[in-house]
């Protein structure tokens, strides 16, 4: 899945952004701009670009991650978004997803015609913790969507999310631990939870990445961040409905 980050540069906004990547990441290239200075980068235009023969270089079907690096909805980049939306109505033959902790702004950064939602974009609802839950998703849920998922990460406590697995609504759950040395410690149990309020609701649900603590049956284990990922497959504790 080609990542298509249009423009780099985010703000701390949560709970769950103490630790960020961003930050962890930037600070690791000795990267002399800010962070926090969010500015366009070479890719803007990355799903239309053409190799020599004048033919797209991402055919049909190709799916974008979008703002990996960043969140389509701050702010800064008020003045250039419609640009990107206009990128994602052209390339109608290709599938968009985005996550975002800015939930309350969609609503007024969505383009004119984007009416019940576009067929070829999903957007990802990011929580951390009880409140941002409890505040997010109900706006999440009053925006017109075609494809809606949560992803639960950092997961910094255990989340009751019953009330809103609703299968016509989400499309998936996905959960994860912190990264970096001063990640904070993610319990199994509540993954495992998690899990069965999925299974209850009809949900399909993936534990994505173990983070760099986790606590099995009260002992705690460090996972390098290469393993992370592999290590929450392992686990084996992901579910599709039938």
């Amino acid at each position: 899945m080609p990542v298509w980050n249009p423009w780099h540069g985010c703000h701390k906004y949560s709970e769950g952004c103490r630790n960020c990547y961003v930050f962890r990441e930037d600070a690791a290239r000795g990267t002399t701009v800010p962070t926090t200075e969010v500015r366009k980068t070479s890719m803007f235009r990355l799903p239309l670009r053409r190799d020599r023969h004048k033919r797209l270089k991402f055919p049909p079907g190709t799916l974008f991650w979008l703002c990996y690096t960043s969140d389509l909805l701050i702010e800064e980049a008020d003045g250039w978004r419609h640009e990107i939306w206009d990128i994602i109505r052209e390339r109608k033959d290709c599938h968009f997803v985005f996550f975002t902790k800015r939930i309350e702004r969609l609503s007024d950064c969505l383009p004119p015609d984007w009416g019940d939602g576009w067929d070829n974009v999903t957007v990802g609802l990011s929580v951390e913790n009880r409140s941002r839950a409890n505040y997010r998703l109900p706006i999440f849920l009053s925006v017109p969507l075609k494809h809606r998922y949560i992803v639960v990460a950092p997961m910094l406590e255990k989340i009751d999310l019953k009330r809103w697995l609703e299968p016509s609504l989400i499309e998936e759950v996905t959960a994860g631990g912190e990264s970096g040395r001063y990640a904070r410690p993610l319990r199994f149990d509540w993954i495992l939870d998690l899990r069965s309020q999925c299974v209850e609701s009809g949900i399909p649900f993936t534990f994505h990445q173990t983070g760099t603590y986790l606590i099995v049956d009260g002992k705690q284990y460090h996972i390098p961040r290469e393993h992370q990922h592999d290590q929450a497959r392992r686990a084996d504790v992901n579910f599709i409905p039938h």
